[in-house]
């Protein structure tokens, strides 16, 4: 009978081994997708196979930067994101946020269903970990209107603790600023008062990467959309996502191309990108 408390206690001294070697080294480590547009003139089954990829990796959640239905009509909008329920139902394990795109928002009718549809305002924030998220509504605007800017600046003043943020929008109404090294715009001024890392946007279809006073913007990849201009891979025309390793304080961007028959696999950092594709080299 004696021996029991030390049988006890060895075989917890050996769980308590067990479980601290099975921890991940940081337990705040998480990793998150981004999906691009899904539509304007989608290609079929290109959203489909980016799911299928990206619930592998077995993220804790998923963001869009939108475009999730073809839509631009009223009367054809709620079948539309009847279908996208049908391609997104086997994925309901992960939560899932997006910002309004502008195939998802063009009118009165077509914003309130989109509430309805995803359950949230089109403008709206959340966290995970350590880090902040802000989803912005430029759906019917290629500027970020006044309010959106207030709710941001909002926003971001609530929650100016949050060591690691992220800005989402669809349109990249930033892009000229930046391409010209231009830091005299709202945004990045609110980005930079408050500690903003990423400024991610889509509308594009195309991989754009820049950097600007310590703010990172991307313009993503197509998850759907058709590919414009060159459709060559190195100018960022091809179909893929984006797989964040983040924890509390930073982020590693890793941009992945879809695997056959839609791509070739490959996998770069987003640091090997430019505002004029990949990184000559590669």
């Amino acid at each position: 009978m004696k021996a029991w408390p030390w049988r006890l206690g060895t075989l917890a001294a050996l769980l308590l081994a067990a479980v601290r070697m099975a921890a991940p080294a940081d337990p705040a480590l998480f990793r998150f997708a981004i999906l691009g547009d899904r539509t304007g003139e989608a290609e079929p089954g290109v959203f489909e196979q980016a799911w299928r990829e990206i619930a592998a990796q077995e993220p804790a959640f998923a963001v869009s930067v939108g475009d999730l239905i073809e839509g631009m009509h009223d009367g054809t909008a709620a079948s539309e994101w009847r279908d996208l329920d049908g391609i997104m139902e086997p994925y309901r394990r992960f939560p899932f946020y997006a910002a309004p795109g502008n195939h998802d928002v063009w009118s009165e009718a077509s914003a309130a269903l989109y509430e309805r549809q995803m359950g949230r305002p089109l403008d709206y924030s959340f966290d995970y970990a350590g880090a902040h998220f802000t989803a912005l509504d430029n759906s019917r605007s290629d500027e970020l209107p006044a309010a959106e800017l207030a709710f941001l600046e909002s926003d971001l003043k609530a929650h100016a603790a949050q060591p690691l943020k992220f800005v989402l929008m669809h349109r990249p109404s930033w892009l000229i600023h930046v391409a010209v090294r231009d830091p005299n715009f709202a945004l990045h001024q609110l980005a930079r008062k408050y500690g903003v890392q990423y400024v991610i946007a889509g509308h594009l279809h195309q991989l754009l990467h820049f950097e600007l006073e310590g703010v990172t913007y991307v313009s993503m990849v197509s998850s759907g959309g058709h590919l414009r201009a060159s459709e060559k891979y190195e100018d960022g025309w091809f179909f893929g996502y984006a797989l964040v390793e983040a924890s509390a304080a930073k982020a590693e961007i890793e941009i992945q191309e879809l695997k056959p028959p839609r791509g070739q696999g490959r996998a770069t950092k987003l640091t090997d990108w430019g505002m004029l594709g990949l990184a000559a080299g590669r």
